[in-house]
């Protein structure tokens, strides 16, 4: 569980990114899942932008988050932010405090 401190910081870090995956028609798919893991092993923040489904991207990103077990950190507009720590210490590029 992160702190809002921390939810800040990643926030403030993620204005920089450009989302690595968008959901589409497809949906939050079994196959977006297994991507969306894979992004955050890699990259640990990760910006998602919704194309469709913009009327439930709450709910879903909440779905989201669970599926991967990882933390959404903030829904800005059609654009979710979700974070996990990497299981590699030596892929890990954040450092929360």
């Amino acid at each position: 569980m992160l702190s809002s401190k921390q939810r800040s910081r990643l926030a403030s870090l993620s204005q920089s990114l450009d989302p690595l995956v968008q959901l589409g028609r497809a949906g939050a798919s079994e196959a977006f899942a297994e991507h969306l893991d894979t992004l955050l092993e890699e990259h640990e923040l990760v910006k998602v932008r919704f194309m469709d489904f913009k009327e439930s991207r709450h709910e879903l990103s909440l779905e989201i988050a669970a599926r991967t077990k990882s933390e959404l950190i903030r829904v800005i507009g059609n654009t979710a932010i979700f974070f996990r720590r990497s299981s590699d210490q030596e892929k890990r590029r954040i450092e929360l405090e």
